[in-house]
C-alpha cells in the first residue's frame, strides 16, 4: 500500500500552514470535550455541594406556633412583581426559654389570638425553606453550562486568532512568491530589468 495513503509519508502538496489550520481544528475538537468533561464535573460538583448544604440547613429548622398579637396588614412580597402578602406581629417560644415577637407572612383571613406556624433556626429567628431539589438542579445546569460555554469561548477565541495568524502568514508569503512568479507568467518586465535582462 502506498505510504502516502497510509500516513507515514507527507503529502508535499500540504503546505506548513494547512498542517497549522488542520492542528488548531483538532484543538478545538479536543476543547470541545474538555469543555463537555468540565461542564459535567462543575454541575456535579454544585449539586453536591448544594444538596449537602440543604440536607445541613434542614437539620437546623424547625416548625413552631406562633400566636398573633395585632391585626394583619399588607406588604411587598419577594417575587418580581411585588405582589402584597398579608403579615402580622407574632410571638413564639424557641427554645422553651426563650421568646420571639416578629412581623410574619400570615393566611389571609387571620386575626389576632390565633395560631400560626412559623419556621425557625435553632436561635428561634425566623429562617426560610433550604432550596428544594428543582432549584439544587437549576443552579448546578446554569454553572455546569456556564463552565462549558467558558471554556468553548476562550478556547474558540484561542483557535480563531491562530488562524488568523496562520492566514496573515500565508497571505504575505504568497505575494512574496508571487511577485518573483508574476512577471515570468505575464512576461511583464520586473523594475530595474531591462529589455536585454533575462
Amino acid at each position: 500500500m502506498d505510504d502516502r495513503a497510509t500516513g507515514r509519508r507527507s503529502n508535499p502538496l500540504r503546505r506548513k500552514a494547512d498542517r497549522t489550520r488542520t492542528r488548531l481544528h483538532a484543538a478545538f475538537a479536543v476543547a470541545c470535550l474538555i469543555a463537555v468533561v468540565c461542564g459535567v464535573a462543575v454541575g456535579r460538583a454544585a449539586w453536591s455541594d448544594s444538596s449537602r448544604a440543604a440536607e445541613s440547613a434542614a437539620r437546623h429548622r424547625h416548625d413552631v406556633p406562633a400566636v398573633t398579637v395585632g391585626p394583619t396588614t399588607y406588604r411587598a412580597g419577594d417575587e418580581p412583581d411585588g405582589t402584597p402578602v398579608t403579615v402580622a406581629p407574632a410571638t413564639w417560644r424557641y427554645p422553651a426559654d426563650r421568646a420571639h415577637t416578629d412581623t410574619l407572612p400570615v393566611p389571609v383571613g387571620t386575626r389576632q389570638g390565633d395560631t400560626v406556624r412559623v419556621r425557625v433556626d435553632d436561635s428561634g429567628n425566623p429562617a426560610g425553606t433550604p432550596p428544594g431539589t428543582v432549584e439544587i438542579g437549576l443552579d448546578a445546569f446554569g454553572l455546569g453550562t456556564g463552565a462549558l460555554t467558558g471554556v468553548l469561548l476562550v478556547s474558540g477565541l484561542l483557535v480563531r486568532l491562530g488562524l488568523r495568524i496562520v492566514d496573515a502568514r500565508s497571505s504575505r508569503a504568497w505575494e512574496t512568491e508571487w511577485e518573483g512568479v508574476e512577471p515570468l507568467w505575464s512576461g511583464r518586465l520586473r523594475p530595474g530589468q531591462g529589455a536585454d535582462d533575462g
